[in-house]
């Protein structure tokens, strides 16, 4: 078996909340929104290099003041009542949207960060932030098949859950309306964020379809299911099913080949930034492909800088867990807010949950 990383939690658990305090560090300096030559940023926990921080320091003798959120609905409220003076967040794709929509993003220029040259072009135009005008692409992850090889084999396509009666009852899926609504769009070629309803209503047929071979559709737990052996194949995030692959060398994970919903965490600086020089220089030191590799083989997460791979841990880059390929990335895209359509999506998903 391929030891993969000792995750302390999985990515999307902690993205849908905790109730955990978290603490605030210093790097450099104390005491908070004090100095010009200090940098106030805010970030999820353990999201972050060994060194990042220390070696930014070290570079240009601004000091980082690093507070912690548990959720991004807990960073959005900071931000309600304006900027409490933050210079650098790491807002994930659909709050980016959001919170532009909101007018609390800064649009970057560019021009002061020469390293964004080393995003990958895949990741350079998403739904929610076309063209990246918000936000510096930083670490992204995806939703995927857990299978257990010794019962299913290789498994490549989606048609595994969605075409294939062969393992009806050994199967599971997410329970969550967008991810799995998204999936299932993208088999049948369209987008995951499409507003079409006939197109949002040949998903809900599919998966209508698909429900009778299921034993469910399970709130994040999938994981669990199939290291006990109740499934074989379950769509999950990838981080949950890299939790269970070191402890069952029988079980892997695979993108398919279609593509897939991807969730995409970018830095950004919010309006009112106290130092926003700094932030360009915080922005584009992460950006750096030296600085980005060294926290890709910290957090074991999947970087959107294609100049860091070069400097990547070999196994990281080998496991499709972490990473998929160009072609794959291609095909996949992150949620984005459908608008209107939203009661298209609600009124599928009922339709399948009674089914």
């Amino acid at each position: 078996m391929k030891k993969t990383p000792n995750f302390p939690f999985t990515r999307r658990r902690f993205l849908q909340g905790s109730g955990a305090a978290l603490a605030a560090v210093s790097f450099g300096g104390s005491g908070a929104f004090a100095a010009d030559k200090k940098i106030n940023v805010y970030n999820w926990d353990t999201y972050i290099g060994e060194t990042t921080l220390g070696s930014f320091t070290d570079k240009t003798g601004i000091e980082v003041q690093y507070d912690l959120y548990a959720n991004l609905e807990e960073m959005f409220a900071k931000f309600q009542a304006g900027n409490p003076g933050y210079d650098i967040i790491f807002p994930s794709d659909y709050m980016i949207e959001t919170m532009i929509a909101a007018d609390m993003l800064e649009e970057l220029d560019r021009s002061r960060i020469p390293n964004f040259k080393n995003v990958d072009e895949a990741f350079l135009n998403p739904s929610f932030d076309p063209g990246c005008k918000y936000n510096a692409p930083y670490f992204w992850g995806s939703v995927g098949i857990g299978y257990r090889k010794s019962k299913v084999g290789e498994v490549d396509s989606w048609s595994i859950l969605f075409d294939n009666d062969k393992h009806s009852g050994r199967m599971a899926m997410l329970a969550d309306q967008r991810f799995v609504m998204g999936v299932a769009l993208l088999y049948l070629g369209y987008s995951p964020n499409t507003t079409k309803q006939e197109e949002i209503n040949a998903a809900r047929d599919l998966l209508i379809k698909t429900k009778k071979h299921l034993k469910g559709f399970v709130p994040d737990s999938g994981q669990d299911m199939l290291i006990s052996g109740d499934i074989d194949v379950v769509m999950e995030w990838n981080g949950d099913i890299l939790k269970v692959m070191e402890e069952d060398d029988d079980l892997t994970y695979v993108i398919p080949k279609e593509g897939t919903v991807i969730w995409v965490d970018g830095l950004s600086i919010p309006k009112g930034a106290p130092n926003r020089d700094a932030a360009y220089e915080f922005i584009n030191h992460v950006v750096d492909a030296n600085v980005n590799a060294e926290i890709a083989n910290t957090i074991h997460y999947a970087t959107t800088n294609k100049a860091a791979r070069e400097f990547v841990s070999k196994d990281d880059l080998a496991n499709p867990a972490i990473y998929a390929s160009d072609e794959v990335v291609a095909k996949s895209e992150a949620l984005a807010d459908v608008g209107d359509a939203l009661p298209l999506y609600d009124a599928a998903w009922t339709e399948v949950q009674a089914s």
